[in-house]
């Protein structure tokens, strides 16, 4: 299944989708706090979004998976 990855390290500071979230390419799909800058994630193709994996508050690294989408 294919994930979108966290592109920088820090803390996931809002999620702004559900599962099941019908997404398009530019979406924002969660903002990262990463050296004190808000980092938006956006979503890189259209898609549907089967899983998140990360909570607000939690740690990330760069590279690290954090969406499922189908």
């Amino acid at each position: 299944m294919p994930q979108i990855d966290a592109a920088v390290s820090g803390h996931v500071s809002s999620i702004a989708i559900e599962a099941g979230a019908t997404i398009s390419a530019g979406d924002v799909l969660m903002i990262i706090e990463s050296m004190k800058m808000e980092i938006p994630l956006e979503a890189e193709a259209d898609g549907v979004v089967k899983a998140i994996l990360v909570q607000p508050g939690d740690a990330v690294t760069e590279g690290q998976p954090v969406v499922e989408v189908e």
